[in-house]
């Protein structure tokens, strides 16, 4: 444990931001007509950005235009000398004078922007704000948003980092309703308890003075992660230097994180656009902390993903563990396993520790040789995973989905090695009074000391569960019964062995009829194949005519005995000895007393058709998971292990799922059924008696 005491209870002061919001929407509103709903952010996103770099730059904009007029070749570096920022902007105009000409606004709004530094340049150019200036100024849309956003007090005097934080939260929040399948934007609530636990412990070293201290989300969107991680830190050691990387691709999300980071003078240089799953921008550097959500359900692979991800996703698996994909590829459907494992590469190899948002797809989709099972078994091989904690639902502002956040640590303390905590915080939250689009439930700072304290104190109760890692890794066995057949030229066995397609590669009834009746022409395979059928129709036919011919309830209990007899019977129709053993087969039932078929070196050979699987835990011999699962029911069944390593296309039989929910069901007794008749019977008079009074 830390020996450091953290205030789990921290927490910024209330912040109301409905009167800039709503206000921000109401500009929002004078596009009507000219934007579709789903497209204000276009313009309202970039005047916020510009609108909140010209009110911080207020107080020293004289002495910078004055400057530059003096020498419009002063260096950059010294110019935000004068400006007391990262940026300038040595422009004449503001928003309020460019309103004094309105029939030059376009173009002076334009010198206005060129005015910024290369830097802030740089952000309104990777929105592609000049689209709109254009567009706006087509449809007389201009004057009145650049006229309302010259009214916005966005001062960080009176608006600070925080309070703007949650103005771009909510703005998100409001164009989110039209995002993209998997998008969800993290509030600040879930923030503040990943970084709670992300800190809680494994962490000494971050109050050293002076202390460089690393911090990464591949995921960044506005920066929330990062900025609350920042403002954590520099609670608790205001001398650490804390050094923010992002990567981000969305160019709205990009610009206000890069644009807020700016302001708060911290180097913005670290954030990057740029889609994680195609490059590593920070190839050489390891980092002390990874923070982030990842999107969900989002296809690397396949028609659906992003240009170019799928083959960078390949190139980035063929370095092997040289790359950050060594682990393997999950299903092209989902990227969140290589958000983690690319975590897990950029992590300290001493110290580094991970807070990622996750849905319940990462735990246990797959089956045993899947790419998903693989990663969750190299991670749990190698000790990676701390904690994952269950959180409530109704959390995103765009989806009601249950979420989880795992706790990854190259850095675990003696206790929890080669173990796994498992902590259902679901119920842990309190009712907003109203909900934000789908957010219902927030995590109140009483939540979060509960919830930190389930993780801290490392002890299982209802809500906490520990578990050796290898609970979680198992075997996949194969479980068959000896071959024991009888045999019979029954009419029922006759239909079995048709439905079972013993005759298919004799004569396929199907399958001609699809050949024949097809609208397109057949392709020279397909005509051989059926020209090949109706040459073997009469063999067909004749073989059906002689079994029916020699229906017998006769039952023979070995092959022996019965391949004489089937041999005789066909002898007319065919001789062919594997055509024989097939229709035998389809005349073959299952019959514990009937003779155990052995191979000519006399070892037992196994019905196929009685193959099962059995999933063992990595540590439980499966000798006695026989004994207690399977022998009592089925005495003679036998066990294989068929994985196979040294294939060039390896069978893995060793995989690995976390079924999180099974560990804390609790199972409800099912009402009795009066209750439920009863129940039924009150409903169906209410429905009748509202039809009645419907019709009169």
């Amino acid at each position: 444990m830390s020996e450091h005491k953290i205030d789990v209870m921290w927490d910024d002061a209330p912040v109301d931001v409905s009167t800039e919001v709503n206000f921000i929407w109401s500009i929002a509103n004078k596009l009507r007509g000219t934007y579709q709903s789903d497209k204000y952010k276009d313009v309202i996103i970039p005047m916020v950005i510009i609108r909140r770099f010209e009110c911080a730059l207020g107080a020293t904009k004289q002495a910078v235009v004055e400057q530059y007029k003096k020498n419009p070749a002063y260096p950059a570096k010294a110019m935000c000398r004068v400006s007391g920022y990262q940026f300038f902007n040595t422009s004449e105009y503001t928003l309020a004078e460019l309103v004094n000409d309105p029939d030059h606004l376009a173009a002076n709004f334009r010198n206005y922007i060129e005015g910024f530094s290369a830097n802030v340049q740089d952000i309104i150019k990777s929105l592609d704000f000049d689209k709109q200036i254009d567009k706006m100024d087509k449809n007389n849309r201009l004057l009145s948003v650049v006229k309302a956003f010259s009214e916005l007090d966005l001062d960080p005097k009176t608006i600070d980092n925080v309070k703007m934080g949650y103005i771009f939260e909510d703005l998100i929040r409001r164009f989110s309703e039209n995002a993209e399948a998997g998008d969800h934007y993290t509030g600040r609530d879930i923030i503040k308890l990943m970084v709670n636990i992300l800190l809680a412990e494994g962490c000494d070293d971050i109050f050293d003075d002076h202390k460089e201290i690393t911090i990464l989300d591949q995921a960044a969107g506005t920066g929330g992660m990062l900025s609350t991680s920042y403002n954590f830190i520099h609670r608790y050691n205001p001398t650490a230097k804390v050094r923010l990387f992002g990567q981000e691709i969305n160019p709205e999300s990009y610009a206000m994180c890069v644009a807020e980071m700016l302001i708060k003078g911290q180097n913005a240089e670290n954030i990057r656009m740029q889609d994680t799953m195609k490059a590593d921008c920070f190839p050489d550097r390891q980092m002390r902390f990874v923070i982030e959500n990842p999107p969900f359900g989002t296809p690397w692979g396949g028609k659906d993903a992003a240009e170019g991800v799928e083959q960078a996703v390949k190139e980035e698996k063929q370095k092997g563990f040289d790359g950050r994909f060594g682990a393997g590829l999950p299903g092209s459907g989902d990227m969140q396993l290589l958000f983690i494992q690319s975590a897990v590469n950029k992590m300290d190899n001493a110290l580094g520790r991970a807070a990622i948002i996750e849905n319940g797809s990462p735990l246990f989709s797959g089956g045993t040789s899947s790419g998903e099972s693989q990663i969750r078994r190299w991670l749990l091989e190698n000790d990676l995973i701390e904690a994952i904690i269950a959180l409530p639902v109704d959390q995103y502002y765009n989806t009601g989905i249950a979420t989880y956040t795992s706790e990854l640590s190259k850095n675990k303390r003696e206790e929890r090695r080669g173990k796994i905590q498992l902590i259902d915080a679901g119920s842990i939250f309190h009712k907003l009074r109203k909900a934000l689009g789908n957010k219902k439930n927030e995590i109140s700072p009483e939540d979060r000391s509960a919830i930190t304290k389930l993780y801290a104190d490392f002890a299982e109760n209802e809500l906490c569960k520990i578990y050796p890692n290898t609970e979680f890794i198992y075997r996949e066995y194969t479980v068959m019964q000896p071959l024991q057949r009888s045999y019979a030229v029954t009419e029922e066995r006759i239909q079995a062995m048709l439905s079972k397609g013993s005759l298919s590669s004799l004569y396929d009834p199907a399958k001609v009829a699809e050949l024949e009746n097809s609208e397109e022409e057949l392709t020279g395979k397909e005509l051989k194949k059926l020209e090949n059928y109706q040459n073997n129709a009469p063999v067909y036919e004749a073989i059906i005519e002689l079994l029916r011919c020699a229906d017998d309830d006769k039952v023979y209990l070995s092959p022996a005995e019965f391949m004489p007899v089937l041999t005789k019977i066909l002898s007319t129709a065919t001789t062919d000895k594997k055509l024989l053993d097939k229709i035998a087969d389809g005349l073959s039932v299952m019959d514990k007393s009937a003779e155990i078929q052995r191979d000519k070196k006399g070892n037992i050979i196994y019905d196929k058709e009685t193959k099962d699987t059995e999933i063992v835990k990595f540590d439980e011999s499966i000798e006695d998971y026989m004994a207690r699962e399977v022998l009592p029911h089925v005495p003679d069944a036998q066990w294989f292990f068929e994985e196979d390593l040294g294939k060039k296309n390896p069978v893995l039989k060793t995989g690995a799922e976390i079924p999180f929910t099974r560990y804390f069901y609790k199972y409800q007794q099912p009402k009795p059924s009066e209750e439920l008749e009863q129940r039924f019977l009150e409903l169906e008079k209410s429905v009748s008696e509202r039809i009645a009074r419907l019709f009169g």
